[in-house]
């Protein structure tokens, strides 16, 4: 579990919007921790963690009266719902994801802003950074396209970023922005069809493929963290960052995709499968590294997960769901 650093929370009025999902789940779990009361809109998924304390309310985001009903008496909001792309899917899935999470962020902004919510935090995305083969920092946001892969989806946290500076320059509500990297652990989302590298190599490992296939060289470059740090490290954001001043929150170092395989085989005990890259196959960016200079001299921020130990942590969860 997650552990904010201070009493900053403690007493605040919390809506965790997409608190039934991976990301979500974590963060209604730390803010509960750290006294923090936590309302959760409960719509489409089943509740993610049965923890006496937090409040559930049936509520569908992407109606309006449901967003203000679930914002009454709300002062802090982590806007955590939405859709999340994922290897593989059509294009026509990816013009969908994009549309819902559009109108779930207006949907949100707006009832935040009508409610008098004083404080939020928003997503952006490491997508929305021009291709580059040193770490990105918050400064060079804009300083080229996105790269082609994340086209649709890069571009539309760009405007996410435009839309929660509106609100907070014409609300005086204090937005926080956080762009994350890659994120992993427990309860995410293992499905075979839409998850995230990350998950579907650990599912495969668990499956006990051999070959194992992977898209690719295992040159191609990623930024990983564990999920109780990326939730640490926002919520060290909500405390401390400024007002509009996006930050990003990751670990700060690439691994190839061939040591993380390695890794995820080593941790699901499936030392002797047969691995096999595909250089023919897409990949997407081929290097993604994050400077987090700013978290860490701003909020204090570090990773505190290896990586090695996050992955053997999510697999022995997987494993406990069977």
């Amino acid at each position: 579990m997650t552990q904010p650093p201070s009493g900053f929370f403690a007493g605040r009025r919390c809506l965790v919007a997409g608190g039934t999902g991976f990301v979500g789940s974590h963060f209604a779990e730390a803010l509960l921790a750290a006294g923090a009361q936590v309302r959760v809109p409960l719509h489409i998924r089943p509740i993610a963690i049965d923890t006496p304390g937090i409040e559930y309310v049936e509520a569908d985001l992407s109606r309006s009266g449901d967003c203000l009903k679930v914002m009454d008496g709300i002062d802090t909001v982590i806007h955590a719902a939405g859709s999340v792309g994922a290897a593989g899917v059509s294009a026509q899935d990816n013009l969908r994801g994009i549309n819902e999470n559009l109108h779930l962020t207006l949907m949100l902004l707006e009832a935040a802003w009508r409610s008098g919510v004083r404080r939020m935090l928003a997503f952006s995305s490491s997508t929305g950074y021009p291709a580059s083969d040193t770490p990105v920092r918050e400064d060079q946001f804009l300083s080229g396209p996105v790269h082609p892969a994340y086209s649709g989806y890069g571009h539309m946290r760009r405007y996410i970023e435009q839309l929660a500076r509106h609100v907070s320059e014409q609300s005086g509500m204090h937005m926080c922005i956080v762009r994350p990297g890659a994120i992993y652990g427990p309860r995410d989302n293992f499905d075979p069809k839409s998850s995230h590298v990350i998950a579907a190599l650990i599912h495969r490992a668990e499956l006990r493929e051999s070959p194992f296939l992977v898209w690719g060289s295992g040159n191609e470059i990623r930024d990983i963290l564990h999920v109780h740090d990326f939730v640490r490290g926002c919520l060290l954001a909500l405390e401390y960052g400024r007002n509009c001043d996006p930050v990003n929150i990751a670990l700060g170092e690439g691994v190839t995709v061939r040591r993380l395989v390695d890794l995820v085989l080593a941790a699901s005990g499936h030392r002797d499968a047969d691995v096999r890259f595909d250089a023919s196959k897409p990949t997407a960016i081929p290097v993604r590294l994050i400077d987090i200079t700013k978290a860490r001299s701003e909020l204090g921020f570090s990773p505190t997960i290896p990586l090695a130990d996050g992955l053997q942590q999510t697999v022995q969860w997987l494993r406990g769901r069977a």
